[in-house]
C-alpha cells in the first residue's frame, strides 16, 4: 500500500469512528441508548438492517465464492423478500403494541421466564461466535497486506468498535451505517467499473458474460431436488425464508434496528426497503466476483490465493512437485486465454468448459500438496481472491477505498452485534433478575459495560479462529444450527395459543441437541436446519401439551 491508500483509508476510518462517536454522545436514558430515542426513518432503518447483515465477510468471500463456485449463491437469498412481507405483518405490530426492548421480552408475558432466558441465551451463543467471525474477517486482510499478526489485527478492529458503540449505543449504530453504506455502495461501483475496464480492449462485458458463462459461472437457477446441493431454488426459498425470518424477526442484531423506527409504518418501510434491494446487491457483488474470474482469464494468476499457503509449499520438500502443477496450471490457463481472446464461439464453448474442469482439478492438486507441506495451513483460498485482485491491480488510492468498504463493513456489523448482545444481556438476563429498583443511569452504564464486555470476547474469539471452507458460509451455518429453533419459539407463541411454557421450554432444549446432532453427521446441508430445527419445536411442544396438559401446565415466573 502507498501512502495514498494510508490516508484514504485512515481518514474514512476515522470519521466514522468520531462522527457516531460526536452525534450520540448525550444518550443517557434506556430508551435513547437501547432503542435509538425511537425517531428513526425508514431510509436509516432500510441502510441499518442491510449494512448489519452485510458485514466483512460479505464483500470478501462472495466475490470469492462467485470466482470458484458461479452466481448460484445468490439463491440464498430468494426467501429473503417473503420473509420480509411476514415480518412487516406479523412481528413488527407484536413488537411495537408490546413497546419492548428486545425481542425475548415477548417470551415471558407469552410463555415464562425461563423460555425467555433459553431464547436470550441461545441468541447469545451464536451472535456472540458470529461477532469473532465478523472481526477475523477483516484482519485476515489487513494480515495479507501488512504482515501483521492477527492477534494485533483483532484488536485493532475491535477496539475501533468498541468506541463508538459504547459510547452511543443504538443511534451510534444507525447513524454510523447510513455513512457505511454509502462508502460500501460508491466502492463495490467503482470496483466493478475497474475490472471491466481493464479487459482487453476488445472483450466487451457482453463477452465477458459469454466467457463467464462458458466456463460455467452464469447458472444462476438450479430447479433441482439434490439434497447434496447447498444452493438451489428450494434450499432458498424454503430454507432461506425460515432463516431470514428468524434472523430478521428474532435476532436482536436486526430487531433493534427495527425497534428503534419511528412508528410502525418506519420499520415496516425499512425492512421492505432491504427485502427489495437485498437480492439485487447480492447478485451485483457475485457479478463482481464473476467479473474478476474473467479478468483473470487474460491475466496471470495464482493456483492457490492465499499467499501463507504459496509461502508454506514453495519451502518445503514439496516446493518441485507443487512447481511443476503451476507450470501445467499456467500452460492450460493459456490455452483457455487463446480460446477466448476473439470471443467465445459456440463451437468452442464445450473445450472451455473441459479446460475449466481441467483447472479446478489441478487447484484440488495444489490444495492436497500445501496440506502434506503444512496441514496447519488453510488450503481454502476463497477469501483471498478479491483482495488479491484489488492488492495487485487497482490503482493508487482505490486500494485505500476498497479496504475501507471491507473495514466499514466489518465496522457496522461487529457494531450491531455487540449493540444487541449487551441490550440482550442488560435486558433479559441482568435487568429481569434484578430485584431492588435501580436508576435510568445504572442500566446505560451496565449496557456500555457489556457492550465492552462482548467487544472483548469477540476480539478473544476471532483470535483463536480459523477459515472454515468459507467465512460467509461459516456464519450462516453458525446461524442456521440456532435459528430455526427459536424461530419455531416465536411461531408458537404468535400463533399456537394452547401450548404453554413448559411445553416450549422442553421441546426447545429437544430440538436444539437434534439439530446439532444433524449438523455433526452432515444429514442435511445447512439451509435446511432452519426449517427442521422450526419444524421439530413446534411439532414436539404441540405433542408434549397435548399429551400432558395438565402437567406441562405452568404458572408465570
Amino acid at each position: 500500500m502507498e501512502l495514498l491508500d494510508w490516508i484514504v483509508l485512515s481518514i474514512t476510518l476515522a470519521f466514522i469512528v468520531f462522527f457516531g462517536a460526536y452525534k450520540t454522545r448525550k444518550n443517557t436514558s434506556v430508551q435513547d441508548y437501547i432503542k435509538g430515542g425511537n425517531d428513526t426513518k425508514w431510509w436509516t432503518i432500510g441502510l441499518s438492517v442491510m449494512a448489519t447483515q452485510a458485514s466483512a465477510i460479505t464483500f470478501l468471500s462472495t466475490p470469492g465464492q462467485a470466482f470458484h463456485s458461479g452466481m448460484g449463491f445468490v439463491q440464498f437469498y430468494f426467501g429473503l423478500p417473503i420473509a420480509m412481507v411476514i415480518i412487516c405483518l406479523v412481528f413488527i405490530p407484536i413488537y411495537h403494541r408490546l413497546n419492548v426492548y428486545t425481542a425475548y421480552e415477548y417470551l415471558e408475558g407469552r410463555f415464562d421466564l425461563k423460555t425467555r432466558t433459553l431464547a436470550a441465551i441461545l441468541f447469545l451463543v451464536q451472535r456472540g461466535l458470529a461477532a469473532g467471525i465478523t472481526i477475523f474477517a477483516p484482519a485476515i486482510i489487513l494480515s495479507a497486506v501488512l504482515g501483521w499478526d492477527l492477534v494485533t489485527l483483532n484488536i485493532i478492529i475491535g477496539v475501533l468498535v468498541i468506541i463508538y458503540t459504547v459510547t452511543g449505543g443504538t443511534k451510534a449504530v444507525n447513524v454510523t451505517q447510513k455513512q457505511q453504506m454509502i462508502i460500501i455502495f460508491f466502492g463495490m461501483l467503482v470496483a466493478f467499473y475497474m475490472i471491466v475496464d481493464q479487459l482487453p480492449q476488445d472483450i466487451s462485458f457482453s463477452n465477458a458474460l459469454d466467457i463467464a458463462g462458458a466456463s460455467g459461472k452464469m447458472e444462476v437457477l438450479d430447479f433441482s431436488f439434490d439434497l447434496s446441493n447447498r444452493y438451489t431454488v428450494w434450499t432458498g426459498i424454503l430454507g432461506g425464508t425460515f432463516l431470514m425470518l428468524s434472523y430478521f424477526g428474532t435476532d436482536q442484531s436486526q430487531v433493534q434496528r427495527y425497534l428503534s423506527g419511528k412508528s410502525v409504518r418506519e420499520s415496516q418501510l425499512g425492512l421492505l426497503f432491504n427485502g427489495l434491494l437485498k437480492v439485487p446487491m447480492q447478485f451485483f457483488i457475485l457479478l463482481v466476483g464473476v467479473m474478476v474470474f474473467v479478468f483473470y482469464q487474460f491475466n496471470a494468476a495464482p493456483i492457490n490465493f492465499n499467499p501463507k499457503a504459496q509461502e508454506a509449499v514453495l519451502n518445503s520438500d514439496y516446493a518441485d512437485e507443487y512447481k511443476g502443477l503451476v507450470t501445467a496450471y499456467k500452460q492450460l490457463e493459456n490455452d483457455k486465454k487463446t480460446l477466448v481472446l476473439d470471443g467465445v464461439q459456440e463451437s468452442d464453448k464445450a473445450l472451455i468448459k473441459a479446460l475449466e474442469v481441467k483447472s479446478v482439478a489441478l487447484k484440488e492438486e495444489a490444495k492436497t500438496i500445501i496440506k502434506k507441506a503444512d496441514d496447519s495451513i488453510e488450503t481454502n483460498d476463497k477469501d483471498y481472491v478479491f483482495i488479491h485482485f484489488i492488492l495487485n491491480n487497482l490503482p493508487r488510492g482505490l486500494i485505500g477505498l476498497l479496504l475501507a468498504v471491507i473495514l466499514s463493513a466489518a465496522m457496522s456489523s461487529t457494531a450491531s452485534e455487540l449493540n444487541a448482545l449487551a441490550s440482550t444481556s442488560v435486558i433479559d438476563l441482568y435487568k429481569r433478575n434484578v430485584k431492588e429498583e435501580k436508576t435510568e443511569a445504572h442500566y446505560v452504564k451496565m449496557s456500555k459495560w457489556f457492550t465492552l464486555g462482548w467487544g472483548v470476547l469477540a476480539i478473544l474469539f476471532a483470535s483463536f479462529a480459523y477459515l472454515v471452507d468459507n467465512l460467509i458460509q461459516l456464519v450462516n451455518i453458525i446461524g442456521s444450527i440456532f435459528y430455526g429453533n427459536v424461530l419455531g419459539i416465536f411461531l408458537l407463541a404468535f400463533f399456537i395459543k394452547f401450548v404453554k411454557g413448559n411445553a416450549v421450554f422442553i421441546a426447545a432444549l429437544i430440538t436444539q441437541v437434534i439439530i446439532i446432532a444433524v449438523f455433526l453427521l452432515d444429514w442435511l446441508p445447512y439451509l435446511w436446519l432452519n426449517l427442521l430445527g422450526c419444524i421439530l419445536v413446534m411439532g414436539i411442544a404441540i405433542i408434549l401439551q397435548s399429551i400432558k396438559p395438565q402437567k406441562i401446565e405452568f404458572t408465570n415466573d
